[in-house]
């Protein structure tokens, strides 16, 4: 049985980061990661029209400012080829894979309290031990794969956008359906569009979009490569880890001119800084409404048929309780002739035919079918693991909601280490800012614990309670648990709603942390 210092589950951006950084410090490290390759999200997204929300210049490294100069964004938000192909630049630059087994899933962890060791299982049957097991499993990484009644009797092509076949699938001329109106889903459609020979768009619930406004990337990337330690210090200390201009105004106190201004302001600007254009949007239902009126208005402006306009406009929960899309032209595609919406709350699913999909009353025939269904998000891929201490289970203790100190521990688990686990902003934020913090986190964790000839850390019960209470608590205090959303679970039959994500922002949670780690550790049993 192959003994390391470190094990690190998956060689996305966070554990090829965390395995770079393990190294740095002179420890044995290994990554098992069950892709045939690097890149995580990128590496297994690669439907069409597949990109990030984020502006690449910060979805990107800070770690070595020469990776910085040297890597050139062609695009202000990156598509899933180049920033895959980051992925593999850094894995090559730094010689990553040499620490690597691919295509190997870890199915089983066992915690030993007499050696202070994890034994790794995986799914060929080999049997792996570590003092120390770090999950940098990713937020999205698990699908959602919902049941749909005769999905087996469909005569065409069936594709998951998570899992889209890496050659490409030829879509010219073909009846395709797209189930689902997420990110993936709105990106897909964007995409996919002008090619198909007829679209049809299955909504279940309406998306809150704003634009990109993405093209070339030349002038913003040699400004931001002027000042990059600038950025990255002020991203790190801001609410959600890249840079946006956050208001200190209320919109209760302005007029309604200025209102508009400051959302045309935003609007214009593109991107995911719209719904800060005001302190109050995400805790005032008033002002809440404010913004979600303007981005209808804005539909309506795009939409030509009054009617069908108004099934693309959310309605049904607060903006920006749910994940903001980021399009590049997703409303305007229902202008084309040969796009059409089912809207699920009239015609809800049936099931699906030989033919296509039988929606209320009336059969689609379809060549195509694309699922764009979602994530289990932020717990799927630790709960799709057996992790155990004696009798006790991971699944089992986060039956009712994941409970953790900082997202970065659970309790009961000892030196199992959680990368933008649940009850940190991670899916709130720039995830590399937050990537990068816990990287850095732990390995100082690490570190001091080799220093001081420790060998064991987990955090206490009452530290942990108090955690969790406390992201229940600040997320009580907004309007986003009102949201049937990934945040809350909502997307996953049986799974328990609880809200997630720490929504207090990336510069309040990284001065918790580092106090935290000041304190020796605080809320943590180190031996």
């Amino acid at each position: 049985m192959r003994d390391h210092d470190v094990i690190v589950i998956g060689a996305g951006f966070s554990g090829l980061y965390q395995l770079h950084r393990l190294r740095q410090l002179g420890f044995d490290a290994h990554v098992l990661e069950a892709g045939g390759d690097v890149g995580g999200t990128w590496y297994w997204n690669r439907y069409p029209g597949a990109r990030c929300d984020v502006e690449s210049i910060e979805y990107s490294y800070s770690f070595d400012p020469r990776l910085e100069q040297e890597w050139d964004w062609s695009e202000r938000y990156s598509a899933q080829p180049e920033l895959l192909a980051y992925a593999q630049h850094v894995a090559e630059r730094y010689s990553l894979r040499q620490d690597i087994t691919f295509d190997t899933r870890v199915e089983r962890l066992d915690w030993d309290d007499d050696a202070t060791r994890w034994t790794v299982m995986t799914g060929d049957g080999e049997t792996r031990a570590a003092q120390f097991v770090i999950a940098a499993t990713g937020c999205l990484s698990v699908p959602s794969r919902p049941v749909f009644e005769g999905l087996e009797d469909f005569a065409g092509e069936l594709y998951w956008t998570s899992s889209w076949p890496h050659g490409g699938v030829d879509l010219a001329g073909k009846r395709v359906a797209v189930i689902g109106t997420g990110s993936s889903g709105l990106q897909t459609i964007t995409a996919i569009a002008p090619v198909v020979g007829e679209l049809t768009v299955f909504q279940r619930t309406a998306s809150f979009a704003v634009p990109a406004h993405n093209g070339p990337n030349d002038e913003r990337l040699a400004e931001a490569r002027t000042r990059y330690r600038e950025i990255r210090a002020s991203s790190r200390m801001s609410s959600s880890g890249f840079q946006c201009p956050d208001s200190t105004r209320l919109l209760a106190e302005a007029d309604a001119e200025d209102v508009r201004r400051e959302f045309d302001r935003r609007w214009a600007d593109g991107g995911l800084c719209f719904t800060d254009a005001f302190q109050e949007i995400l805790t005032d239902l008033a002002a809440n409404e404010a913004a979600a009126e303007y981005v209808r208005s804005r539909i309506r402006e795009k939409v030509k048929d009054p009617v069908l306009a108004e099934k693309l406009s959310p309605r049904a929960y607060p903006i920006a309780s749910k994940r903001m899309c980021v399009d590049t032209g997703y409303f305007e595609v229902y202008n084309q002739d040969n796009v059409s919406l089912v809207d699920l709350s009239e015609e809800p699913i049936r099931r699906i035919t030989g033919r296509g999909i039988l929606a209320g009353d009336t059969e689609h025939e379809f060549d195509v079918i694309v699922l764009a269904t979602g994530f289990d998000a932020m717990t799927g891929a630790l709960g799709a693991i057996d992790i155990r201490h004696g009798s006790r289970t991971l699944r089992e203790k986060w039956a009712h909601g994941p409970r953790t100190y900082l997202g970065l521990m659970s309790a009961g688990f000892p030196n199992l280490f959680t990368v933008t686990g649940p009850q940190s902003p991670s899916v709130l934020s720039n995830m590399m800012t937050s990537i990068e913090y816990h990287v850095d986190w732990i390995s100082c964790a690490l570190e001091h614990l080799r220093e001081h000839g420790l060998s064991r850390m987990e955090p206490t019960l009452e530290a942990e309670d108090n955690w969790v209470n406390t992201t229940n608590d600040l997320a009580a205090l907004t309007l986003m648990p009102r949201a049937a959303s990934w945040y809350m679970g909502a997307n996953i039959p049986g799974k328990q709603r609880v809200f997630m994500p720490f929504v207090g922002g990336v510069g309040t949670y990284r001065q918790i942390g580092e106090a935290v780690a000041m304190s020796y550790y605080h809320g943590f049993e180190l031996s």
